[in-house]
């Protein structure tokens, strides 16, 4: 069989940038019909409290400070313990960081720096760090705190407290010397964010690229060169085919068409992702210079060719994939 090869070039200027409990916690935490800017942690009164049984409810929302962000936490609650500060650089009394002690909670892994960032924070929602209470000490939200200069206490005693990317609650558990287990979700209350992990999307849409060939030919794969950084980001892609320039599908005489890009399923909702020899969808896709294969029956003897690229950021879309090649590799 006679191998034909075509190299299609784009050059990107810019980087997607890419019961009981319920009555009790009405009457403690009165409900608000705002959410002031400052907080991502919802109003709802069961839905902005853990609990200890020593102290009893931690408050996450009445500051009106806490907010959950892609790489590390800020703010600080409150309970009967006083301030519950959750991030050094944002404590009641501003940045403490420097001055007396650098702590925080990370969104992935630490280290927490002076500044209040967490460097390799990955928005996976496993939260690691310790947070501050002046009568308590420190509060660990992870057994493994390696990564805060600490130590990993999992064999002993297994916990973190954990964020869902999709619905936004908070699960688990946080400990402390004094206070013992802190609870973020139980029968009727729970800590909830309006964050989630998602990434930024981007697309691209080839223009039609003609094989000169009239008996039509048969898409194999693509590969892209480029970079893919950590963290979620991704390339992937749907091909649109057709014997009509402009994307015409069994009309006569190429009569008014659309171009309907399609995935592995033939239809517009799945991306090509995975690397040959594999058809299908992956998650993240398989990155640059690997061949991704494509259905060859769904662009079986057709003329004409365009492709739709998605470029998906990181999960903290702070990094995006950069694509500087796309080659298209089809047989007659």
């Amino acid at each position: 069989m006679k191998k034909r090869w075509k190299s299609i070039f784009w050059i990107l200027v810019g980087c997607v940038l890419l019961g009981g409990v319920v009555a009790n916690l009405t009457g403690i935490i009165p409900a608000r019909a705002d959410e002031n800017p400052g907080t991502n942690i919802s109003s709802n009164p069961t839905e902005r409290v853990a609990w200890s049984d020593i102290s009893g409810w931690w408050d996450f929302h009445g500051t009106h400070t806490v907010k959950v962000q892609g790489t590390y936490l800020k703010g600080y609650a409150s309970g009967n313990v006083g301030d519950i500060s959750l991030d050094c650089a944002t404590a009641r009394g501003g940045n403490i960081c420097a001055s007396i002690s650098n702590y925080g909670i990370c969104n992935g892994p630490g280290p927490h720096n002076t500044d209040g960032s967490c460097p390799n924070g990955d928005a996976t929602g496993i939260l690691s760090g310790y947070a501050w209470n002046d009568s308590i000490g420190w509060i660990s939200f992870n057994c493994d705190q390696t990564s805060h200069g600490g130590t990993n206490t999992c064999t002993e005693s297994n916990y973190r407290v954990e964020i869902d990317g999709d619905s936004g609650d908070f699960s688990g558990y946080a400990w402390n010397d004094v206070e013992g287990w802190i609870s973020f979700n139980g029968p009727g209350y729970k800590v909830k964010t309006a964050w989630r992990a998602t990434s930024t999307l981007g697309f691209l849409e080839s223009s039609v690229f003609d094989t000169e060939d009239f008996g039509g030919v048969v898409l194999n794969s693509i590969i892209w060169q480029g970079a893919q950084p950590g963290g979620g980001a991704s390339v992937d892609f749907q091909i649109a085919a057709s014997n009509c320039p402009n994307g015409a599908e069994n009309k006569p005489n190429c009569t008014t068409g659309t171009w309907v890009f399609k995935g592995p399923d033939n239809t517009s909702e799945t991306y090509y992702g995975a690397e040959c020899p594999a058809i299908g969808p992956s998650s993240p896709a398989i990155g640059p210079n690997k061949a991704i294969c494509v259905n060859p029956l769904q662009v079986l003897n057709f003329r004409y060719l365009r492709y739709r690229v998605r470029l998906k950021s990181n999960l903290t879309q702070t990094e995006s994939p950069v694509i500087r090649d796309i080659i298209l590799n089809w047989s007659k």
